[in-house]
């Protein structure tokens, strides 16, 4: 008898459930990620999310501040 299959580890994420895209820049108010990363994002590899994931970040700097203080 086999033994019962492991579930998947869970994938990292940078989503704080905060999902407005901001329209000047693309980006999402809540992650800084664009709307094909969100939607991609459990088909990138691990090394593809990490490195995304750094990059993230310096995104901040494109959307204007008086956006982010309306999330953050």
């Amino acid at each position: 008898m086999s033994a019962p299959a492991k579930p998947p580890a869970p994938i990292k994420t940078p989503c704080i459930k905060v999902c407005v895209v901001d329209g000047e820049s693309g980006l999402c108010l809540g992650c800084f990620r664009t709307l094909n990363e969100v939607a991609a994002w459990a088909r990138f590899s691990e090394e593809e999310r990490e490195r995304l994931m750094a990059e993230l970040p310096s995104r901040r700097e494109r959307i204007r501040p008086e956006k982010l203080g309306m999330v953050r």
